[in-house]
């Protein structure tokens, strides 16, 4: 008898509560602490560009480990390994909501997502052998809901957790649940029998050192001033020599590898990797800006920020599900096309943003856009593996996870440093506004003064450079243009990403007849 053929509808009810809620808490952290960034920032004392970090360290610690998901799976037994990642993440939850520090709160980022790597695919492997086959596609299906709940729930509920206590409840609320989850895997989830697993340790580190060192390069490389910082220029040159010490070490043949390099020569998951690193881009980069945006520039409340960036994870959800129906019947080559018009549709309006659009600006293109990006997602996956071998699917699915996750955390670094750079040039370009001889600024010195009583009495000018209250309020708008332009810049490059993929999915073969996601594709290569 089969391990699903010897478990009970109740158990295997609390087996599915039990590795959905470990999943729910892994991709809930994506998107949790989005809204909260704002508050971090003043809270550890963090610059706009290095406060995205918190982000970054989560994504890159977790794609790092993933490779190694069924290795420690085997080794150890699929349930120790679950009972250990769970309980690594729960400490490692408590540990960042009492982080005092920037340095402090990155650490214990990294901590959470080396535990968190294998929560999602061990979930998944698990749900797989404990439902009967006629029932898999409907449990995979539910586990697919699941997956699709946390990015909906993370603003709204970290709004609300950072409204009424604080930010660091963002973390916190990953402990009552997370216990319960362990207790509940502790107790139903089936053991499975030890196995000798051999590992590429030396491709690891190749591999380590070399998305480690591109993720430090574009996190500090800015702050740092780039290759004027022997700091930075290390890492550069880690990151090539690590890239290339992998793509060398692969080369050779050998028992085991990290990942197969030549599953890159099928053309269609080639192409769909690299569209899916663009989408990390456009997907986590806009995450992170809307709520500085919101909160820093537009005074908007955080429980009101989430609320108002819900409609995108909605939108998501809605077209995740029609997909499922639409890719039998269509090209998966027309529908991500069609996907990337629509959330480049929702995407056009935000390079007309001001400091005086009204919510409905931000909601209806937030829905679009996440009904697009739905869209792309799943046909995407399924063009991937389309035209891949049976047998390498599983250690194609495993690159596929880490290449969108480094898409994410690199594309965070890249808008986030776009938006600092277009902020100090914008900030240098409006400044040259602001002389004696601008009858503009004049004019706006006289509104000031009517509204704030600056001593009336005084001319326009003479109210500027003589009172420090009127130069500490023009100070503060300028300070508000120049982040909103750049904003609106860093909006343009995102858009710019997008209409980047158009012709890439040209590239893609036409699958339609076989056009099918794989049944059982793991989500980190667990075998």
């Amino acid at each position: 008898m089969t391990c699903a053929e010897t478990i009970t509808p109740s158990k295997r009810l609390l087996i599915t509560i039990s590795v959905m809620l470990a999943t729910l808490m892994q991709v809930l952290d994506t998107t949790i602490v989005n809204v909260a960034l704002p508050h971090m920032q003043g809270s550890l004392a963090a610059t706009p560009d290095q406060v995205p970090w918190v982000l970054t360290s989560y994504l890159v610690s977790s794609a790092i480990c993933m490779p190694l998901t069924g290795y420690f799976s085997d080794i150890l037994g699929r349930k120790n390994y679950l009972l250990i990642c769970m309980s690594g993440f729960i400490v490692a939850s408590a540990l960042c909501g009492a982080a005092t520090t920037l340095p402090e709160i990155v650490c214990f980022r990294l901590m959470q997502g080396v535990f968190g790597a294998g929560l999602v695919p061990l979930s998944q492997a698990i749900l797989a052998d404990v439902y009967l086959p006629e029932e898999r596609g409907k449990a995979m299906a539910l586990w697919g809901m699941g997956v699709m709940v946390g990015p909906i729930l993370g603003p709204t509920l970290g709004g609300y957790l950072t409204e009424v206590a604080s930010w660091r409840w963002t973390f916190y609320i990953n402990v009552p649940f997370g216990l319960f989850a362990l207790f509940l895997a502790w107790q139903v989830v089936p053991k499975t029998p030890k196995k000798t697993r051999h590992m590429d340790w030396w491709g690891l580190l190749f591999l380590s050192v070399a998305i480690g060192a591109t993720q430090f390069f574009l996190d500090r490389g800015n702050q740092d001033d780039w290759f004027s910082s022997m700091t930075i220029t290390i890492a550069a040159v880690l990151a090539v020599a690590g890239a290339v010490a992998f793509g060398v070490h692969s080369t050779k043949p050998k028992q085991r590898m990290v990942f197969d390099i030549s599953i890159f020569k099928d053309r269609n998951f080639t192409v769909s990797s690299i569209l899916l690193a663009v989408f990390g881009l456009s997907l986590f980069g806009s995450m992170v800006i809307f709520p500085l945006m919101l909160e820093n520039l537009m005074n908007y409340p955080v429980l009101t920020t989430g609320l108002v960036m819900a409609p995108r994870g909605v939108g998501s959800l809605l077209s995740t599900m029609l997909m499922g129906r639409l890719i039998k019947h269509f090209d998966p080559k027309v529908l991500v096309a069609t996907g990337i018009v629509i959330c480049l549709l929702g995407s056009l309006v935000t390079v007309h943003y001001n400091l005086e659009i009204s919510p409905s600006w931000i909601v209806v293109p937030m829905f679009f856009q996440g009904f697009g990006l739905g869209m792309i997602f799943v046909p995407l996956s399924a063009v991937a593996f389309s035209t891949l071998p049976a047998s390498s699917r599983a250690e194609g699915a495993g690159l596929y996870s880490l290449l969108r996750t480094l898409g994410s955390s690199i594309g965070i670094s890249v808008v986030v440093t776009l938006f600092t750079r277009m902020t100090q040039a914008d900030w240098n370009y409006l400044g040259g506004f602001i002389n004696p001889y601008n009858p503009a600024l004049q004019h706006y010195l006289q509104i000031m003064q009517t509204r704030y009583s600056l001593m009336p009495a005084m001319q326009p000018t003479e109210a500027l450079f003589g009172n420090p209250v009127a130069f500490g309020i023009l100070q503060a708008e300028l300070s508000r243009q120049a982040q909103m332009t750049a904003l609106v810049d860093t909006f343009a490059f995102i858009n710019f990403s997008m209409l980047f993929m158009l012709p890439l999915v040209l590239l893609l073969k036409s699958t339609h007849k076989k056009s099918k996601v794989p049944a059982s594709v793991p989500e980190s290569g667990l075998e």
